[in-house]
């Protein structure tokens, strides 16, 4: 049997908020640590029937980068929930609320300019 690793390293201020994220995995091609600004990780509670959710970011992590992480994984929600059910409809509607929040992103871009 073949094993996998992903692992997180969070280094944190006086208040336990997050400055430095950094990351590693087995199947990633570059070696080592690599600094991100946030991740966000699911998991699915078999017992509880219910998902834990662990998202974090740096303080230094741009408002607009921000809501931009949050709009793709929306896309990423639909990509699964399509590839894991075949369930088109419910995939679709999931990619309308992404587009949705992307065109209120754009506005608020073009608007900070």
């Amino acid at each position: 049997m073949k094993h996998k690793e992903i692992k997180f390293t969070i280094e944190q201020d006086e208040e336990k908020i997050p400055e430095k994220i950094y990351w590693e995995a087995t199947d990633n091609p570059n070696e080592g640590l690599e600094e991100t600004k946030a991740i966000a990780v699911g998991v699915w509670d078999h017992f509880h029937r219910g998902t834990l959710f662990i998202p974090l970011w740096s303080k230094d992590m741009a408002v607009l980068d921000m809501k931009r992480f949050c709009i793709e994984m929306i896309g990423c929600v639909a990509d699964t929930l399509r590839n894991a059910t075949g369930d088109e409809i419910m995939a679709a509607q999931i990619d309308e609320v992404g587009m949705a929040l992307t065109q209120r992103l754009q506005r608020e871009i073009k608007a900070a300019k």
